[in-house]
Order: C-alpha cells, then structure tokens, then sequence
C-alpha cells in the first residue's frame, strides 16, 4: 500500500468532538437488517464498543443490564445508508463552474461542514466523496481525527481528466500517459481511497494510452478507480480498458451489459438531479432555468431512457445508490426521491432491494461488505433509527430519528 497522507502522522491526543460509544439496545423495533428480504417485525439491536452484539425478535432479548435502552415502538432500525456518488463541497445552488472556480477554499470547507451534517441527519453513514477540488482530503482528516462530526468518507481528491476536458474547472487536468501517472500519485499522496476520472461528456476523453496508463497506475497502488461514463461506447471503453465500477451509467447494448457482468463492473446511478429539477417547486428555489426543468420533467417521463440500466440490473449487474449531492438542486439530505425513481424505473425490484442498494450493495460495491451495510453480529454499529417503515413507504426515510456510526450517536439528528 501506498504511504499514509501527511496528517496521518499526526499524534491526536483527543478530538475536539469526542463522542462516546454507547452500550444501547433498540427494542420493540422493525429491524431491516438488509440480508436478502430479512425482517424482524418486533425485534432489538443491541451495539457494545462500536459493535453490533446481538438482534434477533424480542422474545430472544436476554439481559442487558447496565445498557441504555431504546423504545423504539413504530420505528425501524436498519443500517447506515451509504451515498456511493456525492460531492461534498457542492451545494446544490449555484452554477457549479462558477462555485468551483470562485469559491475560497475556506467557503468549500464549511459546505462541506454544512453537507455532513446534513447527511448525518438524513442517515447516510458513509459517503463517497467524488471530487471538487482537494477539499474533500482535509474533510476527512476532520472526521478522523474528531475535529468534525461526519459520516464515514471515502475520496477520490480531484477527479482527473485529459486538459480541458469534461469539468476542467474542478479536476486535475492532465496531458499524455506520464502526466496520467503523476495525478494519480497526488490524490495517492494527499489520501485518496479511490482515484475518478471523467471518461467522455459529448465525446469520449482520454487517449488508449492515457486510459490504459490512469488505470494501471490506480490499480499499481492498490486502489479502484471509477469513470464518469454516461452512454454506451464510453462505458464499453472504460469496462474493456479495466474500470472497477462505472459512475451514472447510460444506454447499453447487450454487449456491454455483458461486459460489465464478465468483470464483475458495477454501476452507481445518480438520478436525483433529473428528479429533482423536474420538481417545479424545488427547482425554482435552485434558479434552475424553466428551458431546463421542461427538459429534466421530458426525461423522467421517459421510460425508453432508462431501458439500458434497467437490462444491466436485470442481467445482474449490481447497482448502487446514488445521487450526485450537491449538483443543482440535489441537496446532501435528499435519499427518497433517488430511491423511489430506482424502483419506479425497474432498476431495483421494490423498496427493500432500493434500501439494499444504499446498504449491503453499497458496502460490496465500496469494499467494505466485511464490516458495514448489514445488520449482522461482529459489524460495525453503523445504524440509524426511522420514524415510520420505509419498506411500505420510502419517504418516511426523510425522518430519521437517529444515527450511530460505530456506536457513537450522532449529535445533531431528530428532534
């Protein structure tokens, strides 16, 4: 593995918000343990040193003496959701080339500040952060080192692209195989988890020895790198030259849909910023030009628009909840609108296989299935506590009571 970032040399005595790890049990809850179609009706969860100890129906509760108890009657108790596709130093309201050029670095870092915050209060308990600018690197070193409450984060540092490309405003432009190799190096050095790039927009990007060469140097190491690839040659490149998992995703043949099953290639969608343009009421608050919600209220109206990601899914090609937070009019705590569309779509079957897609499919497609996106003994106690059943209904997902990250509570989330 690569050198640590420089920040992590550093010897923290204690961080500035230093929570504890609570010994809690949830009762008389709905569990949604995200395990195939699992469900306990009346059931407890029971976290001790940042770690899930036990669950089961209530009629298996042993003793938990000296545990702080839960009632958590007419509530349910399922993991913490995972945004596989957000931008955290966004904030959803203005021109996003404008933001990303003017904005001090100072004003990127309290949006991003604001934006964990809010996906804290949403339920979203890791977030993958896929670039704007190199704020996202002091982000993390915040949360890990307890000088901001957040959720989990795994960067990318600067997206990368060929010079001028597709978002040149906010990436790390680069020219030839060499140059490729270097911009990897630097979101490495800076502490990236994951490297992006922007594969195509109108046209596809990157010459084959620039594609092959940001690739190879990703994966020499040791990390996946994802591609911005919206329609099918871009994704069938990108799949053939050894992506790991493709971001957005488009119409696709049944070649490509094979392709993606062969290398075992998943696909994050991000349909929250049609979703919520095409909304009236939202996307006039964002100053979303009215050319533009006509445009976005055509496409969800659309079906024939979504016939490739609905073939991939069905072919078994997994999919992964996520909504490009912090693009116009997507802000950080929108989770229902994205999921309603998956299931409306035909991308995911129904409600419970869209919660999969923000939990146990999020952790294979994020690699860290060992220890989140499921309720089950030994993981992590990344949980969250909702107000309602968001099987029968997804929007009660917008009222989220509380949030656990490794048996921590959250400050700031419910009433």
């Amino acid at each position: 593995m690569p050198e640590p970032a420089a920040w992590r040399y550093q010897k923290i005595i204690t961080g500035m918000f230093d929570l504890p790890v609570t010994h809690t049990v949830f009762i008389n809850a709905k569990i949604i343990p995200c395990v195939d179609d699992q469900i306990i009706e009346n059931g407890f969860v029971e976290i001790e040193n940042g770690k899930i100890k036990a669950l089961g129906a209530m009629g298996d509760l042993g003793g938990i003496e000296n545990a702080h108890v839960i009632n958590c009657a007419g509530k349910s108790v399922m993991p913490g959701m995972m945004n596989s596709h957000a931008h955290l130093a966004w904030d959803g309201v203005h021109d996003l080339a404008r933001q990303s050029m003017d904005d001090a670095s100072e004003i990127s870092a309290y949006k991003s500040a604001a934006n964990m915050l809010k996906n804290l209060r949403a339920g979203v308990t890791l977030v993958r952060d896929l670039g704007m600018n190199q704020t996202n690197f002091f982000a993390k070193q915040a949360v890990e080192q307890g000088i901001f409450p957040g959720p989990r984060l795994l960067i990318c540092g600067e997206a990368i692209i060929q010079t001028g490309g597709h978002t040149y405003w906010c990436c790390r432009e680069a020219s030839g195989a060499d140059e490729m190799r270097r911009a990897v190096r630097e979101q490495v050095r800076g502490g990236a988890d994951l490297i992006k790039i922007m594969a195509c927009h109108d046209t596809l990007e990157f010459t084959d020895a620039e594609l092959e060469a940001v690739i190879d140097e990703s994966h020499r190491n040791g990390l996946p790198i994802t591609a911005h690839a919206t329609y099918d040659e871009c994704i069938y490149r990108v799949a053939k030259f050894g992506i790991d998992c493709v971001e957005h995703g488009g119409a696709m043949t049944d070649a490509t849909i094979q392709l993606l099953l062969d290398k075992k290639i998943p696909i994050v969608t991000t349909f929250a910023p049609l979703v919520m343009q095409a909304n009236e009421e939202v996307a006039r608050k964002f100053n979303i030009p009215e050319w533009k919600i006509e445009e976005r209220k055509k496409a969800v109206a659309n079906p024939s628009r979504y016939t490739g990601l609905v073939n991939a899914a069905k072919a078994g090609v997994p999919i992964a909840f996520g909504t490009d937070a912090g693009s116009p009019a997507v802000g950080h705590e929108i989770v229902a609108p994205e999921l309603k569309f998956m299931v409306k779509t035909g991308v995911v079957t129904d409600n419970y296989a869209a919660l999969r897609s923000a939990t146990s499919v999020a952790a294979r497609v994020n690699r860290v299935e060992s220890k989140l996106g499921t309720l089950e003994v030994g993981k992590d106690a990344d949980v969250i506590v909702i107000d309602g059943d968001p099987i029968a209904d997804l929007d009660s997902l917008g009222r989220v009571q509380m949030t656990f990250i490794a048996g921590k509570k959250m400050i700031g989330v419910g009433n």
